[in-house]
């Protein structure tokens, strides 16, 4: 497989064309992503009723989450691209309502701030894993291997409350997922090669391809926002 990515960097100017288009459609996802949750934590915000209900109810939302992006990612060559594309919008949309409580722990500014340090740390590093020839396969197997010491640190922390835990975990979760978006936009540059024969394809893991990516965007800026936020 690794082989028959790599003969696709030496194909023609139209197929490199529709490569950029496919990047291009993954990224256009993965923005609309990024504002669907932006609304839904300001309507959550503005409906006192809605922000108790999701508060109440934060780990039905966490785990039926958790159970959609399993399942995208299981399922992604069996369901409709509709499909694909309601349950990326539908988990854009909980994730906003979950993470609306952001607005009450932070500062407005120090949302933006965050905000615009996680655009500019993620930008740079998604170039540089489009544009790098190193073969990232083995950072991407040493972040993934620190995403789950990370996951274990954090419920630990649940019940230990340490404040130098959560600084340690949110700085180990920067350089994670820092290294996870160069990976996963090296693997995205090379996933067009074996949907191009397929339009139905290529739409359906256009959005898995966003669903990575705007995952790591979202732990990235929730790990900085734990560095550099200042709560109210």
């Amino acid at each position: 497989m690794q082989q028959e990515v790599r003969s696709f960097s030496f194909a023609t100017d139209e197929q490199v064309a529709l490569q950029r288009v496919f990047i291009q459609n993954v990224y256009a996802w993965m923005t609309g992503g990024l504002l669907v949750t932006t609304l839904a934590a300001w309507a959550t915000i503005a409906s006192p009723v809605l922000f108790e209900l999701s508060m109440s109810l934060r780990w039905i939302l966490f785990i039926a989450m958790l159970g959609m992006v399993f399942y995208l990612s299981a399922r992604i060559e069996d369901i409709q691209p509709s499909t694909a594309k309601a349950l990326f919008l539908l988990y854009s949309a909980l994730t906003g309502v979950t993470l609306s409580v952001l607005f009450f722990a932070y500062t407005a500014e120090s949302l933006a701030t965050v905000f615009v340090v996680t655009c500019g740390t993620f930008a740079a590093t998604a170039v540089y894993g489009y544009t790098t020839n190193r073969d990232l396969s083995s950072v991407g197997s040493f972040m993934f291997m620190g995403l789950i010491g990370l996951i274990i640190a954090s419920v630990v922390n649940i019940f230990l409350q340490s404040s130098a835990l959560t600084f340690a975990t949110s700085v180990v979760g920067v350089i994670v997922f820092v290294g996870l978006t160069a990976y996963d936009m090296q693997r995205i540059k090379e996933l067009y090669a074996h949907v191009a024969d397929s339009s139905d394809a290529a739409t359906k893991y256009a959005i898995i391809a966003a669903l990575a990516l705007y995952l790591d965007f979202i732990n990235l800026f929730l790990n900085l926002l734990r560095l550099l936020g200042r709560r109210r």
